[in-house]
């Protein structure tokens, strides 16, 4: 799948027995050759069912997506305030050690 595609050898006579050749004119087609056709892509078509399944599917991953990125913060905001609290905790600990 991930190999290079070469082009085909050159099949050309070489150069000196080129030249020692005679040619011949290639008769030309009076119709021109047909225009090759591309290969029919398949289309998507949105019905209005689909289109609000599609919408509500959209809206449904934003709420879940939202809700998980709130709730981590909200983790982060709470550990932040817990270790505040140790902090200051333990210093008025060590502070009145240093007292008594």
């Amino acid at each position: 799948m991930f190999t290079p595609k070469y082009p085909p050898q050159d099949t050309a006579p070489p150069a000196a027995a080129a030249a020692s050749t005679v040619h011949t004119p290639v008769p030309v087609p009076s119709t021109p050759a047909p225009a090759p056709v591309a290969p029919a892509r398949p289309t998507v078509q949105l019905t209005p069912g689909s289109a609000l399944a599609l919408a509500a599917g959209g809206g449904a991953v934003v709420l879940v997506v939202g809700a998980v990125l709130v709730s981590l913060l909200l983790a982060v905001a709470i550990t932040g305030v817990s270790v505040a609290v140790v902090a200051v905790v333990l210093r008025l600990l060590i502070k009145d050690l240093h007292q008594h």
